[in-house]
């Protein structure tokens, strides 16, 4: 794991209440560093600016294409003595470095305020609380293995219902490849087949198998013939994409589907803006699973706010305010309605969102369904090394015991 050097930061987050009744001289400017940047999330942002500007705030939009690239300018301010007032990152450990090495200010009382430990999944806790403080807002929660599936293209097919299983998935791809359609859209890059790994490892493994692989890397479980079953299964599903899909973007793969000329995608709830924007509706157009069968794992990540340290109290009190309104019910359902994802809490109203969110929703506050992505358990390293031995996997020839003794090193420590 990289480290970074102690910056030479001072201050703390302060425990005063409640910081949005309090009086301020000025607003309180907060430069926001942030990936926003598509026509669907650029928009969902902006209900956030606007909601810290209608409570006397002024927001500085620093918009950066790229999570990578946004992260690393993030990092390096921090490293720099240059902070921005709060930044993105994903619900994961991608900030575990800089909490340790005591550069981000926790949110303690803000958690305390809204009850995290009770309303927010466990997943989304284990991730932004650290030996017993929270460091990280956070604004929303995506699920990495929804099944987007056209209805035209499951008629032209014959498909009667749903897939409930891997079985049922399986016969559903063979019937779209026999009436001469895109059986599964896909996208042929690194993170698409981790995608498409990870939906079968949680529906094909379950929920233990999935857990010991990735949160508790353990060595028996990725040796196990159950993993063994579902690297195999995660290759099968090469022969049901088509020729194209090497280096084609994901939103690029949704437009197949929203075309009727393929049957379903693999994809996180982001696709369905892509559906939205064309003017489809879920139940109608296109149709939305979030797992095969009523058990099936929930896989959950999402955005967050993290707030460096600094000494400046116009800072502290924009951080605070920032944390305060992210949190406010009416400003996360503004955002995530534009953004495609859910509410963070489980004790949100449904009743503004469509059907696929309300799907969501609902599992939410089924404690035992929801779990994290590899990310929330791997390290950037681990998942980097996990990513590569998937990858190849899919576009070579390795044979499987290969694979499996590949992801087995990768995972080891």
């Amino acid at each position: 794991m990289v480290r970074f050097r102690k910056a030479w930061l001072a201050g703390a987050w302060l425990c005063a209440a409640p910081w949005a009744h309090a009086a301020a001289p000025m607003p309180a400017q907060a430069e926001v560093i942030h990936w926003w940047t598509s026509g669907g999330e650029s928009a969902a942002v902006k209900e956030v600016a606007a909601a810290y500007r209608s409570a006397g705030g002024a927001w500085v939009n620093s918009a950066i294409a790229g999570g990578d690239q946004s992260r690393a300018v993030t990092i390096n301010r921090i490293i720099g003595g240059n902070p921005p007032t709060a930044a993105q990152f994903n619900t994961s450990k991608q900030f575990l470095d800089i909490i340790e090495e005591d550069m981000l200010n926790p949110v303690d009382d803000v958690a305390r305020r809204d009850d995290w430990d009770r309303v927010l999944p466990q997943p989304i806790v284990d991730a932004i609380k650290y030996r017993g403080h929270y460091y990280a807002v956070p604004m929303n929660i995506h699920m990495q293995t929804w099944i987007w599936y056209s209805k035209a293209a499951f008629a032209r097919a014959g498909i009667a219902r749903e897939p409930q299983d891997v079985d049922e998935l399986f016969a559903a791809l063979d019937k779209l490849k026999a009436a001469g359609l895109v059986p599964l859209a896909h996208g042929g890059q690194a993170w698409q087949e981790t995608i498409l790994f990870s939906l079968m490892l949680s529906n094909l493994g379950g929920r233990d198998l999935y857990l010991r692989v990735m949160r508790d890397r353990d060595q028996a479980a990725i040796r196990s013939p159950a993993f063994r079953r579902v690297l195999v299964a995660y290759k099968r599903l090469q022969a049901y994409v088509d020729p194209a899909s090497p280096g084609r973007n994901w939103n690029d793969a949704t437009a197949l589907v929203i075309a009727g000329r393929a049957g379903m995608q693999i994809m996180g709830d982001w696709a369905k803006g892509e559906f939205t924007a064309a003017g489809q509706r879920p139940g109608r157009e296109f149709g939305c699973l979030p797992g095969l069968g009523p058990d099936s794992p929930y896989l959950i990540q999402g955005d967050v706010f993290v707030f460096p340290k600094t000494g400046k109290a116009d800072a502290l009190r924009a951080q605070k305010l920032i944390a305060d309104v992210v949190e406010r019910p009416a400003v996360q359902v503004a955002f995530n309605r534009l953004k495609g994802s859910i509410p963070v809490r489980t004790d949100a109203d449904p009743s503004a969102f469509d059907d696929c969110a309300r799907k969501g929703m609902a599992i939410l506050r089924d404690r035992a369904r929801p779990v994290g992505v590899a990310e929330v358990y791997l390290t950037p390293d681990q998942n980097g090394a996990l990513q590569d031995v998937l990858t190849a996997y899919w576009n070579t020839p390795m044979p499987v015991e290969r694979a499996q003794n590949s992801i087995a090193s990768a995972l080891r420590y």
